[in-house]
């Protein structure tokens, strides 16, 4: 099996005659937490939802686990998560995760099965029989992970998933992703606003410019795993914050 998960070779992406990406190179390895960074408008959501099938690029090539990203969605090779939780008021926790699931034609006991594991994992086993008006927003979101995880993929695709929260509850999410990803073999592409956000969860920053967008720099973090929110008080992290608010003033109109 390939170590490259995602792979664009001068990608382009057009909506008429407004040009979203121009000329992107993006590889993502097996087991990376890839955050994209960018101003507002510059075409994160729009690669995001290129690598997921949900966007026709206009020129270039890309590649997910080595097929295209059309094969990849039917090969369910990826979870979606998107900026708000999309849950089904009329239905359950449990039977929002076990919706894509029943899609597929899963045997009921296994749609149940991976539900509670999955909901488990993000906290919410004891409130599956819940519906998502009696949850609060953070938990919401961690449904909406739970059922982007209970199809089992490899790839993990957030479109700002806790841009909406509070500090706080955004604090305890990070933090309970950051172990779901230690904890597993998944490989996450996280589009985000939030340098702090970026530097505390990413194996690797990929900044953006202004639209069209291009990849300015590609940052590593050298931040090291099992790290808890304290690590924002490290000089390490500052560095990093630093260096990733600086790839951003190069590639904005401000700089």
């Amino acid at each position: 099996m390939s170590d490259t998960v995602v792979e664009a070779r001068n990608l382009d992406l057009a909506f008429g005659d407004v040009a979203a990406l121009s000329n992107v190179d993006f590889t993502v390895a097996r087991g990376d937490f890839v955050s994209l960074i960018g101003p507002s408008g510059c075409g994160k959501t729009s690669l995001l939802r290129v690598v997921a099938d949900l966007a026709q690029p206009t020129g270039g090539t890309i590649l997910v686990n080595g097929t295209s990203p059309h094969a990849a969605r039917l090969a369910r090779a990826y979870g979606y998560v998107f900026q708000a939780p999309a849950l089904l008021p009329w239905r359950t926790v449990e039977r929002n995760v076990t919706l894509p699931l029943e899609i597929i034609g899963l045997p009921k006991d296994e749609q149940r099965a991976r539900a509670a594991q999955q909901l488990d994992a993000v906290g919410l086993g004891a409130f599956k029989r819940k519906f998502p008006w009696q949850l609060s927003g953070g938990m919401q979101q961690r449904a909406s992970i739970a059922r982007a995880l209970s199809l089992q993929p490899s790839l993990l695709l957030m479109d700002e998933p806790f841009g909406a929260l509070d500090e706080i509850t955004r604090d305890g999410l990070n933090l309970r992703l950051l172990r779901l990803w230690e904890a597993t073999n998944l490989t996450v592409i996280f589009v985000t606003h939030s340098i702090e956000e970026a530097a505390f969860l990413s194996s690797r920053i990929v900044v953006m410019s202004a639209r069209p967008g291009r990849i300015v720099e590609v940052i590593d973090s050298d931040l090291p795993r099992g790290r808890d929110l304290d690590i924002r008080d490290d000089a390490r992290f500052h560095a990093l914050a630093g260096r990733v608010r600086t790839a951003l003033r190069a590639g904005h109109s401000y700089a």
